[in-house]
């Protein structure tokens, strides 16, 4: 006689996720790493000719032609990409459906200065955030303007006889530096700055899920969801009267 095993109800864990960011913005992200990864793996061998791995990179007329095509394409779909988000902004202004949670405020600088003390151990909490706190404030704008810049000089290095019909000629080559060397301060922006705070000093992956959790949105952006919570309550409240 064979004794049934008794059914056994699995344990069934509830997760509350809260959304962090919808799937145009992701892309829009997915874009935006692309575009540039592209732009630097092509313009690093440019810039530095002298080096003996660019001189092999770029040892034939085609093999430059090619490298700079492919620099050129990736610009356009950056261009593509820049335009779209500022339509996007300029339609949500428009209909005044643009949440004003990435525009820097007094309150940065104060959240900055406590999050140094925190550091420094001179306090015991660290300040509570709302749905974007100052360094990824930093983050967007930097890259923002940035990409302005690189895209401003770039249009000069690609067409400069068109430029140079109302622009002095010293200004292809200030653009020519100026290009380069934000290209630059931007990668190492990205890397130390950038990578650090958002996948090494925790694992966010956010932008790529589109969501965080519970306990992700209580410890880091515990003002976000304390409104997001006390807005819930307030539905929830409505329906059952």
């Amino acid at each position: 006689m064979t004794a049934k095993p008794k059914n056994k109800t699995p344990h069934i864990k509830e997760v509350i996720t809260f959304q962090r960011f919808k799937l145009g913005q992701r892309w829009e992200h997915l874009i935006l790493i692309l575009s540039f990864t592209v732009l630097l793996l092509t313009g690093l061998p440019q810039k530095y000719r002298e080096f003996s791995w660019s001189q092999d990179l770029l040892s034939t007329p085609e093999r430059l032609a090619f490298i700079q095509q492919l620099h050129h394409l990736a610009a356009i779909l950056l261009a593509f990409e820049v335009i779209y988000h500022l339509g996007r902004v300029i339609y949500l202004l428009a209909r005044r459906k643009l949440p004003g949670d990435l525009l820097p405020v007094w309150q940065d600088v104060g959240d900055a200065g406590n999050m140094l003390k925190y550091l420094l151990f001179m306090r015991k909490d660290k300040p509570k955030f709302g749905k974007y706190n100052f360094e990824q404030k930093v983050t967007y704008w930097f890259i923002f303007f940035a990409v302005l810049i690189m895209g401003v000089t770039g249009l000069i290095i690609w067409f400069p006889e068109l430029f140079t019909r109302f622009l002095p000629g010293e200004m292809v080559p200030a653009a020519k530096l100026g290009h380069s060397t934000e290209a630059i301060v931007v990668a190492i922006f990205i890397v130390i700055w950038h990578i650090y705070h958002v996948h090494l000093e925790r694992l966010n992956l956010s932008i790529f899920t589109g969501h965080l959790s519970e306990q992700e949105m209580r410890e880091f952006h515990t003002k976000e969801y304390e409104k997001l919570t006390r807005q819930a309550a307030k539905a929830s409240k409505t329906e059952e009267g």
